[in-house]
């Protein structure tokens, strides 16, 4: 599944191919992708709508849609806000295999393409979802912010809200293990398991201690390391993304790994065993010794 260092690579190579490009026509072929809409009005709703941006919020990638003309430059509207109010956003969550392709008239269709978006400029841009987990929902702009899935999300990850005082309201208020905590997208935006693990191990902290146990000190390096990692795999995100080859997303550098996947490996910082344990239906790596109790 990809995280918030691929999805956010998804959304550049995005913005990059379709924005300014407006939707002729929809054919969608997986109903429930975007229930509870029904198909016929989803088309209707979208049909010679321009598409005036992407950007992201969590894993939800916001395609941002108005009337021919209503395109914002950079310097107007910044990369992450959303569209004009009056505009429309399409919510896309990849889930486990959603990608996306951009492909001119004369491509043949791949497997599993459930949604299919005709561009003004003879090209489609479509949603390919082999295990189809991946959802798509239409919202007003201006209700963005209310739309179920986006309005529960924790602060983004380098957003001002997200600083050193929040998290340590957030971990005051409960008693879960930290690594079980951490992947909780309402308390903590942006980990999946992979940056969990990775940015313990940089904060130097036990994940299965409580969060409600966690010194003031060892709340603001995990801050840091939080930041660190997620922007480190987001500059280090392998092989680009080449939308018209099928690539909607790529992964970190497995070399940046510190810890996961390095069970039985020597520790990067002091040589002891990495070790890894199922925990809470999921793999966690960490060195018993520079991350003890």
């Amino acid at each position: 599944m990809p995280e918030l260092p691929e999805v956010e690579h998804v959304v550049r190579a995005l913005r990059r191919a379709v924005v300014g490009r407006t939707i002729i026509a929809t054919e969608i072929n997986l109903p429930k992708l975007i229930a509870p809409t029904t198909p016929s009005l989803f088309k209707r709703k979208l049909k010679n709508l321009t598409i005036t941006g992407v950007s992201r919020r969590g894993k939800f990638i916001l395609i941002e849609l108005g009337r021919p003309g209503a395109l914002l430059s950079d310097a107007e509207r910044g990369n992450r806000k959303p569209a004009r109010q009056q505009g429309q956003v399409l919510l896309v969550h990849l889930r486990m295999t959603g990608k996306f392709l951009y492909l001119n008239s004369e491509e043949e269709l791949p497997k599993h393409s459930h949604a299919v978006f005709y561009l003004d400029n003879e090209r489609r841009l479509v949603f390919r979802d082999q295990r189809q987990f991946g959802i798509m929902r239409l919202a007003p702009a201006a209700q963005l912010s209310q739309t179920k899935g986006i309005a529960e999300l924790a602060p983004e990850p380098f957003s001002e809200e997200f600083s050193v005082d929040y998290l340590r309201e957030v971990f005051r208020r409960s008693t879960r293990s930290l690594k079980t905590f951490l992947l909780d997208q309402t308390r903590v935006l942006g980990l999946g398991n992979i940056y969990a693990v990775e940015a313990l191990f940089r904060a130097r902290i036990n994940p299965f201690r409580p969060v409600n146990k966690l010194s003031a000190k060892r709340v603001a390096r995990l801050h840091a390391a939080i930041q660190e990692v997620l922007d480190f795999a987001i500059q280090h995100i392998r092989g680009g993304f080449n939308l018209e080859e099928g690539f909607s997303y790529g992964e970190a550098f497995e070399r940046f790994w510190q810890v996961y996947e390095r069970e039985g490996e020597a520790c990067v910082n002091c040589g002891t065993r990495i070790r890894r344990i199922t925990h809470g239906g999921r793999s966690t790596y960490w060195c018993p010794r520079c991350q003890r109790r």
